[in-house]
Parts: C-alpha cells; structure tokens; sequence
C-alpha cells in the first residue's frame, strides 16, 4: 500500500461522506504521535515547536508551499515558537483522506528540518 506521503491530494468538491472515526483513527495510525483527532472527529491538529520566530515562520511558510501544491489548505495559527497547523474538508464538513495525506506531507518536512 502506497504511504500517505507519497499520495497526492484530489479534489473535493462536496458530495462525498466525510470519514468515520473508525477511519480517521487507522488514518491515524500512519502519522506522527502529535497529530490529534477533535472530540467531534472532523480535524485534526499538531503543534510543532521552534528555537525561534524566523525558524517558525520558515516552516509556516514551507506548509503554505505544500499545502498549494496539494491544493488542500489548513488552518495555521503562528506564534513566536510555535505553529498549530490544523486540518478538516471543510467541503464534506469533516474528514477526507487529503488531511491525512498533507499531515503526512507535513510530517516528512518536519523530520528533515
């Protein structure tokens, strides 16, 4: 099976069902231990920490370049050391398997900074 990193986003209009939370949990599975599922099972988060504000801002910047690419955007909020990044199909009003694959994304560039 081919992993969430190397899969590509497809785009979602609407129509589709959101997944389940039996779903999103084995999606889960598959990213790093930080990343949480909401008490509602419609997003998923994971607070990244930084020595500093430009470092920060490199990667807030560095997952607006993925997040473009893939065409599926999350929701960031920026601090001084700190990035929540933040992902639902706002389209389904919950989860797709484009959050978990830009998490995953997100992971890998975590990894290699």
């Amino acid at each position: 099976m081919e992993k969430l990193e190397d899969r590509r986003c497809r785009p979602c209009e609407g129509g589709a069902e959101p997944l389940s939370r039996a779903q999103a949990d084995t999606l889960l599975q598959e990213l790093d231990e930080g990343w949480t599922l909401n008490a509602d099972a419609v997003a998923i988060e994971r607070d990244f920490e930084f020595p500093g504000f430009a470092r920060t801002i490199a990667f807030a910047n560095a997952v607006a370049f993925i997040a473009t690419a893939q065409g599926h955007h999350p929701v960031m909020t920026v601090s001084y050391r700190r990035c929540r990044v933040s992902f639902t199909t706002h389209a389904i009003g919950g989860l797709s398997d484009n959050d978990f694959i830009c998490a995953a994304k997100i992971d890998r560039l975590a990894e290699e900074l």
